[in-house]
């Protein structure tokens, strides 16, 4: 908009004709250089959230997250009966949807470094797919707001290699 309102302020020297600069303000610099510049990030933006999509996949994990004040409980489709509180174990390597519900209130289900917020509402299941890409411990927290103590309603995902999953839904490690 600046660079509309430069060439639409600018006057030519008196006795000139200088439309045609004014055109390259405002045609090329006020609108065509938007419009590059939005096609592009709209581009990024849908490739990217292509890319987040649950699809399914020969080696899929499903697990249920069950928010509640002030605690998740996990359930592992792959280990009938198992659960966890507060840490969720995933095979690394792997995509992994995590159904998420609430108990109780809204709360967020958010692992910054493998995925991105995802509301937990009473009463329904949204799905987010995450996939860590090496083992490792990662921090996830319930960024919403939810009365006092939400800002520590946290969690952890614990990510295992192959031996170390196998070895988890055979019930030998925590």
């Amino acid at each position: 908009m600046a660079l509309v309102l430069a060439a639409l302020r600018r006057r030519p020297p008196a006795g000139t004709d200088d439309t045609g600069a004014e055109r390259v303000w405002l045609w090329g610099l006020g609108l065509a250089f938007p419009a590059v510049t939005l096609v592009a990030l709209t581009t990024y933006g849908l490739v990217v959230g292509e890319r987040l999509l649950p699809r399914d996949a020969p080696d899929l994990v499903t697990v249920r997250a069950e928010a509640r004040q002030w605690a998740w409980t996990f359930a592992y489709a792959d280990a009938p009966g198992r659960t966890t509180e507060g840490v969720l174990h995933i095979p690394a390597g792997r995509p992994v949807d995590v159904e998420i519900t609430s108990a109780d209130v809204l709360h967020s289900f958010w692992v910054p470094r493998l995925a991105g917020k995802l509301d937990a509402i009473p009463g329904h299941v949204n799905v987010l797919r995450l996939e860590a890409f090496a083992p490792g411990r990662y921090d996830g927290v319930s960024a919403e707001f939810n009365g006092t103590g939400y800002r520590d309603h946290a969690f952890a995902v614990e990510a295992h290699d192959p031996a170390a999953w196998a070895a988890f839904l055979a019930g030998e490690t925590p």
